[in-house]
């Protein structure tokens, strides 16, 4: 099969090796630890539903994408640069360290971590569902039983498929499915819209509340400027390092808190686990 390249001009700082450890340690991503330079993934591309693959590789501020599959690689390249947030212009988030030293650590401690979200909107939606009353590795589990050939179930089929799931979960997982196929869960209408509206959208699906609302927009469509309300282990961490509300701190990092946010519970994670501050980790938790 051919294989279609292009060639992204990254804005701002980025590492393909530290955006790489961080997703590896996404657990909705489920990405394998891999040898070598590449970031490698296979995912459903938006609209048409059909596989693609890619090879990632960096070429100093260049982000080199080898694509292939049998749909349209173009739109699949669109959709990349956004789950990992090549699409983004970063090159003042490097001035929100210097406005907040937290912020600041974060940096130094991720040097070029973009981060990487869920491949669409949709995933991010039923995994949101899967993972809804249950702990991670359970929801992981769940989540392996819907892939097919290695990806996630396409919509169509997902609604149409008979789920053995607990709960309410297989109703709410319908709801995804059909909002996924009314352009309801599309990522690039929903990063045109302002964040909070997005927000109030996906909370008409059936089944996603605000916490899951909010995780679709941040981490599925990776909405870069936007804080999450409902994520208090994010509210607890703010708390403890600047004894102010999140929403007046947050208000320092634009245009990228959704950035902030997530390099923020990347230092709470080394935290608890106990790596010094300064540390670079060969893999990062998400």
């Amino acid at each position: 099969m051919a294989v279609h390249r292009v060639e992204v001009a990254v804005q701002g700082p980025w590492s393909l090796a530290t955006s790489r450890a961080f997703w590896e340690g996404f657990t909705p991503s489920a990405l394998p630890e891999r040898t070598g330079e590449a970031l490698e993934a296979t995912f459903l591309v938006e609209g048409e539903w059909r596989r693609a693959s890619v090879s990632v590789t960096q070429h100093g501020a260049t982000a080199v994408l080898s694509l292939s599959g049998a749909g349209d690689l173009d739109r699949a390249a669109t959709q990349v640069c956004r789950f990992l947030s090549l699409d983004v212009d970063g090159r003042a988030w490097p001035d929100v360290g210097l406005r907040d030293p937290v912020i600041g650590l974060a940096q130094s401690s991720l040097p070029g971590l973009r981060p990487c979200g869920f491949y669409s909107p949709y995933e991010a939606a039923a995994w949101s569902v899967l993972a809804q009353r249950i702990r991670m590795s359970q929801a992981a589990a769940l989540k392996a039983s819907l892939l097919r050939d290695g990806v996630f179930i396409p919509p169509a089929e997902l609604r149409g498929a008979d789920l053995d799931l607990p709960g309410r979960k297989a109703e709410y997982l319908r709801a995804v499915a059909e909002a996924a196929l009314d352009g309801v869960l599309d990522g690039p209408r929903l990063r045109a819209l302002k964040p909070a509206a997005a927000v109030l959208e996906v909370q008409q699906v059936k089944g996603l509340g605000p916490f899951a609302a909010e995780l679709v927009v941040l981490r599925g469509a990776n909405a870069p400027d936007a804080v999450p309300h409902n994520e208090a282990r994010l509210s607890d961490e703010v708390a403890e390092r600047y004894g102010r509300p999140l929403a007046e701190v947050s208000e320092e990092w634009r245009p990228y808190r959704t950035w902030a946010s997530v390099h923020l519970r990347v230092l709470r994670e080394r935290r608890l686990a106990g790596v010094p501050a300064g540390a670079q980790a060969e893999a990062v938790p998400g």
